[in-house]
């Protein structure tokens, strides 16, 4: 029970070590390519704001959007777990939701100061309450179950490949986060175009 006590933080000090890592390579992205991403570049420019302040966005139709956006990558990510390849794939993944999240915040604050800051934090509110942890669980998730799958571990874990209890542990820890996922999804579709909205007035 230790030895999965201490396996648990190492795998969350990874994640996070991982999206740090990529937030940092997106931030340097951008200061490097500062000609191509803010001089001559019109991602989150005054136009692209101004089209997103006017535009009016049907909440059921965005919410299919997002669904099947979402949920399509989770079930991508849990079914990649599964191989020897799965860790591989999340790390990589991780990283690159780090990367993205840099070079978007670069962009919003090098273009708008801490007005843009208030404008990325207003877009990923409140779906992030449980889309962080949601995609948090799925990686603690996919790391348990490759371990078991793959590594060369103790005898318990050899009794758990075969146990058909760890597999429905396995697949109600998923559904969990499924559920949370879908719940996020509502949240961006129905709570969050208002507040974006909202943000957009200090623009």
């Amino acid at each position: 029970m230790r030895n999965r006590n201490l396996s648990f933080t190492k795998n969350c000090y990874y994640m996070l070590y991982l999206f740090m890592l990529g937030l940092f390579i997106g931030i340097l992205v951008v200061n490097v390519g500062y000609d191509a991403w803010i001089e001559n570049g019109m991602f989150l420019g005054t136009e692209m704001l101004e089209k997103l302040e006017n535009s009016t966005l049907e909440g059921g139709s965005l919410f299919r959007y997002i669904l099947k956006h979402r949920l399509s990558t989770l079930c991508m990510l849990s079914l990649l777990a599964t191989t020897m390849f799965g860790i591989a794939v999340m790390c990589c993944y991780i990283c690159y939701m780090g990367i993205a999240a840099g070079c978007l915040l670069s962009v919003a604050v090098v273009r708008y100061g801490i007005r843009g800051l208030i404008f990325m934090i207003a877009g990923i509110f409140p779906q992030g309450i449980l889309l962080i942890p949601g995609y948090a669980a799925l990686f603690l998730w996919a790391a348990g179950i490759n371990r078991v799958l793959y590594a060369k571990g103790t005898y318990t874990d050899s009794l758990e490949r075969y146990s058909r209890q760890f597999y429905l542990k396995k697949g109600m820890q998923i559904l969990c986060i499924i559920i949370v996922v879908i719940m996020g999804c509502l949240l961006e579709s129905y709570v969050n175009p208002g507040i974006l909205h909202l943000a957009l007035n200090i623009f």
